[in-house]
């Protein structure tokens, strides 16, 4: 039971990033037209925070430590396994959630099906990177003020092997927000011939 105590501090700070963009989103990307100034700033903060919504996923190396804790309790282990789906999925929501938003608004705004589609992948690219650099480097969306020297430290020619995590991470994102937005049409022709 320690366990599932012990998890609510660092996963409730982890969903509290990975809300911050979507609140960004809602923030930015309504009905009413922003002045210019706030669109740049707040479209950068959107950018510089988008990553931490999906780097809850990367949580998942944490339970096979905690399971391995729980000395065959499968009521415990259950309860772990929830307690971090629950996590993905309000992490990957929110991240879904905020690039719909986006891309509605850059629609809105003539931006063609191209250039929505163009940017979505730009975003899933660019997430792929922050999570490579929040996971294995330690930096934080905020370092991009607070500490730009530090990333521009690690500029330099990736391995391959970066490139595969890289090129992994954008599947799974491309791949499961569209996923996700087809989720709700899968399941009412479900219900339909049910």
């Amino acid at each position: 039971m320690s366990a599932l105590v012990s998890n609510i501090g660092w996963m409730g700070w982890n969903l509290f990033l990975a809300l911050v963009p979507l609140v960004l989103a809602h923030a930015l990307f309504g009905h009413q037209e922003r002045p210019r100034w706030l669109l740049i700033t707040g479209g950068a903060a959107f950018v510089a925070f988008l990553p931490n919504a999906p780097y809850v996923l990367t949580d998942v190396l944490h339970l096979p430590r905690e399971l391995t804790v729980t000395h065959g309790d499968h009521w415990l282990a259950a309860a772990l396994v929830g307690q971090y789906l629950c996590l993905f999925a309000a992490g990957f929501a929110a991240y879904v959630l905020s690039l719909v938003r986006f891309e509605r608004w850059l629609s809105d705004h003539g931006a063609s099906r191209r250039a929505v589609l163009i940017t979505d992948l730009s975003l899933h690219a660019l997430c792929a990177v922050g999570i490579v650099l929040g996971r294995v480097f330690r930096f934080n969306s905020w370092d991009l003020v607070t500490n730009p020297g530090g990333l521009l430290d690690l500029v330099r020619i990736p391995q391959p092997r970066t490139f595969a995590v890289l090129f992994v991470l954008f599947t799974i994102l491309a791949g499961g927000a569209t996923l996700a937005r087809a989720l709700p049409t899968i399941l009412d022709r479900a219900a339909k011939l049910g």
